[in-house]
């Protein structure tokens, strides 16, 4: 197998809020990002990309994304990597703007791209001010198509807050991405590689136009979807990182859980030498 010619680390729903009060009153969101954070230090990839797929804060408060930029700034400028900054439901983009990019607070959608050593990163803004659902206008589709026209030299890797995939949380359906097919008909025979995206608190993978799509499960908090009797079910547990791992020929995601188990074995370098594998 080749070698992998970029690894991205992929976070989404910190849900900060301001003063880092605890989230629902007890989930300890700034513990937790620091935690993914020295996860994804003690790992030991090399990271070329942090990108974080909204919902950073969970009111938009200034303060809370200043908070944020605290912590992922010294560990993105310790593994030598830029971070990507993509807008969610719950975040504004004034203060996002003002917090995250030091730019001014304006309203306009935060759409960017990103070139990562021939690797493009592009980030679209899929929140809709105010609602929960997530939607692309025609303005910001004519602008990636644009974007999308000339390839890039190791592809592209579209970062959005809304998956453009079912979810099986039947109560969080009214707030997916609408208008999926638009964009399907944008990306269809680009060179988009996968789809990066959150909101979900829970991990998903499926594809659009035959594009794989990743889903990261929150660090703040994640749902159950093994009771959908119960509908909407939190749970301050299983919250990880997903690491998408780009090779010539095809990306592959995983996930870099924020607990870390006992081991039950381990085995030494070397072990497998002579076996006929």
């Amino acid at each position: 197998m080749p070698n992998p010619t970029h690894v991205l680390a992929h976070l989404s729903d910190t849900h900060f809020l301001d003063g880092g009060a605890p989230l629902h009153g007890s989930v300890d969101t700034v513990a937790h990002l620091r935690r993914a954070l020295e996860r994804l230090v003690e790992s030991e990839y090399t990271v070329d990309a942090i990108i974080h797929t909204g919902d950073i804060a969970d009111l938009g408060e200034l303060d809370a994304y200043r908070r944020v930029r605290e912590l992922v700034d010294p560990v993105a400028e310790r593994l030598g990597c830029p971070v990507v900054w993509v807008a969610g439901n719950h975040d504004s983009r004034g203060p996002l703007r003002e917090g995250l990019l030091g730019v001014a607070p304006t309203t306009e959608p935060v759409d960017s791209v990103l070139d990562v050593r021939g690797l493009r990163v592009v980030a679209i803004d899929t929140s809709v001010p105010g609602k929960g659902h997530g939607e692309l206008d025609q303005a910001q589709l004519d602008w990636l198509r644009d974007v999308l026209a000339e390839p890039a030299e190791h592809g592209t890797i579209l970062a959005m807050h809304h998956p453009p995939v079912p979810t099986t949380v039947r109560v969080l359906e009214p707030f997916q991405l609408r208008g999926s097919e638009a964009l399907a008909e944008v990306l269809a025979g680009t060179d988009v590689r996968a789809v990066l995206s959150g909101h979900l608190h829970y991990s998903v993978h499926g594809s659009l136009a035959g594009i794989p799509v990743t889903v990261a499960p929150a660090t703040s908090y994640t749902v159950r979807v093994d009771a959908p009797h119960l509908g909407l079910t939190g749970v301050d547990g299983d919250q990880a990182i997903a690491l998408a791992v780009v090779y010539p020929e095809q990306v592959v995601t995983t996930l870099l859980p924020l607990d870390q188990p006992p081991a039950v074995v381990q085995l030494p370098d070397g072990y497998f030498d002579d076996w006929d594998v």
